[in-house]
């Protein structure tokens, strides 16, 4: 009986553990930190052993295989250990997909993987039997024990294309690539960039890459390295022979001289990042035969996701918007650019090494005041200090929304988008949207 040991006990690890169990592995979670209650649960239900706020190695490095949860990084002591004695280390799509012979999606990228996949998802669910897993979601590997879809859509990020070793897709996309989590990449763009695109580095000739065509930082890699995947761009500036591109406010996709023309003036979503995203999910629907009519109905009606430019309410003609999803500076800009009122912005948090100054533009153009919500407030005062006349530090959400409110009037927007990692003051960033939304419910 093989032994897979789990690290970690959240979503991904507790999903592998099951769907091991029933494959017939002898299966050991070990997580440093607390399992949460929901987790212990179904460990104990199922009779799989397990341990919390410790890692026993002796348990650990007798492993035939290790799902390694994407939240622990390569640098640290025991994972550098496992490898020098050469246990095999995989991430959890890898482990699910060895389960599955369904039709898999993957999307990465820095910025919009979570709308691309919920749209995609949204798109083929009205005909074809679809699961939406990976980032988001039940585990994919749960979804494959208790589910087994024909077809997956997985938002996947670059720490679990990290631990991939056969893991393809038959249809991967690549949003767009800027700096984030360079902490994890030794601070080398070049590591985090090529993590991403491991996503196409077991696809064949029969498979398909739909990438952003505009973004400067893919193209180079692509001249550089060859892909086996037939490349299907999109882009809003150039006309593409295949893939997509807009011409007069209309959508134009071609795959093997097949064409279809998709108006975009309905598209639910605003903003000319959600055009991209639109085009990447519609090239998809396309391959997978959806019907023009079907996808036209999907894009007017898909409602977006929470925590990403969501609308809350508006109070005294002031619209307030929860972008609690913005962790990176380039989430950030796409916020800023689609504004088209007055803006009360609210920033800050845990900072990645950001550079802001490719938001300078828009913060001249369109903020009237900024609200810096994170316990280090001081870079943020040196990036911005001058160009605005109202700026404002707080550590309490409740406190930034009141400020918004006296500083707002009517017309305004008050945009949350912390261009931050959440970790300084709240849970995640799911927790820091939903204090903001009970923090304008509560005006």
């Amino acid at each position: 009986m093989k032994r897979l040991v789990i690290l970690g006990g959240g979503e991904s690890g507790v999903g592998t553990a099951l769907l091991a169990k029933a494959k017939g592995y002898q299966v050991f979670v070990s997580d440093k930190g607390e399992i949460k209650k929901q987790y212990k649960d179904v460990l104990l239900n199922n009779e799989i052993e397990f341990e919390d706020k410790q890692h026993t190695e002796s348990k650990i490095l007798n492993a035939d295989i290790i799902m390694k949860s994407p939240g622990i990084p390569d640098k640290v002591a025991l994972v550098k250990q496992i490898r020098k004695v050469g246990i095999k280390v995989v991430s959890e799509i890898e482990f699910a997909s060895y389960y599955t012979d369904a039709t898999l999606i993957g999307i990465t990228g820095s910025n919009g993987k979570t709308t691309t996949a919920t749209l995609i998802h949204h798109l083929l669910k009205q005909v074809l039997d679809v699961g939406l897993a990976g980032n988001i979601g039940d585990s994919f590997a749960k979804q494959i024990l208790e589910k087994n879809h024909e077809n997956y859509v997985l938002e996947i990020s670059s720490f679990q294309l990290d631990d991939i070793i056969d893991f393809k897709p038959k249809i991967a996309i690549l949003t767009n690539i800027t700096p984030d989590h360079l902490d994890r990449y030794d601070y080398k763009f070049e590591n985090y960039i090529a993590s991403k695109f491991r996503i196409v580095e077991n696809q064949t000739a029969e498979d398909y890459f739909i990438y952003d065509a505009d973004d400067e930082v893919i193209l180079d890699w692509l001249k550089s390295n060859s892909i086996k995947s037939k490349a299907l761009p999109f882009s809003l500036t150039n006309v593409v022979d295949e893939g997509a591109y807009l011409d007069n406010n209309k959508i134009i996709i071609t795959i093997d001289n097949n064409q279809i023309i998709m108006p975009t003036e309905n598209i639910a979503l605003e903003g000319k990042h959600n055009i991209k995203n639109a085009m990447a999910a519609s090239t998809v629907a396309h391959l997978l035969r959806i019907r023009k009519q079907t996808i036209r109905e999907s894009l007017e009606n898909f409602q977006g996701v929470e925590h990403r430019l969501e609308h809350v309410l508006k109070i005294n003609k002031v619209q307030y918007i929860n972008d609690s999803k913005a962790t990176n500076v380039n989430a950030t800009y796409f916020a800023l650019e689609s504004m088209d009122a007055p803006t009360v912005w609210i920033v800050g948090g845990v900072d990645k090494g950001n550079n802001y100054n490719e938001l300078f533009p828009f913060i001249n153009e369109k903020v009237k005041a900024i609200i810096c919500l994170g316990v280090d407030n001081a870079k943020l005062f040196e990036a911005f200090g001058n160009m605005v006349d109202v700026i404002i530090e707080t550590q309490y959400m409740s406190e930034a929304v009141k400020i918004a409110y006296k500083v707002s009037e009517a017309g305004d927007n008050v945009l949350l988008s912390p261009a931050c990692a959440s970790f300084d003051l709240f849970e995640n960033y799911e927790d820091r949207g939903r204090q903001f939304k009970n923090a304008v419910r509560n005006l």
